[in-house]
C-alpha cells in the first residue's frame, strides 16, 4: 500500500507541474509529454490497485467482491 501512496504523490507532483505549465502558457509538445507521462503513471497505479484488490479477494474466495470489482471495471 505504501507503494501506491507513493505512486499517487508522484503523480499528483506531475498533474501540478501540468497545471504550472498551463498556467505559464509552457509549449504545447512540452504539455503533451507530460500529460502524456502523468496519464501512463496513473493507468500503472490504477492497474496496481486492481490487481492487488482481486487478488486479495480471490484468495478470500469473496465472489461478491470480485462482482463488485468487475462492474467497475466494466463502467471504463
Amino acid at each position: 500500500m505504501d507503494d501506491i501512496v507513493l505512486r499517487l504523490k508522484k503523480v499528483n507532483g506531475q498533474i501540478q507541474g501540468l497545471i504550472r505549465m498551463m498556467e505559464s502558457r509552457e509549449n504545447c509538445d512540452k504539455v503533451i509529454v507530460q500529460f502524456q507521462a502523468a496519464k501512463a503513471a496513473l493507468d500503472k497505479t490504477y492497474s496496481l490497485v486492481l490487481n492487488s484488490s482481486l487478488q486479495e479477494c480471490m484468495s478470500q474466495h469473496d465472489s461478491e467482491n470480485i462482482e463488485k470489482i468487475l462492474k467497475l471495471i466494466s463502467k471504463k
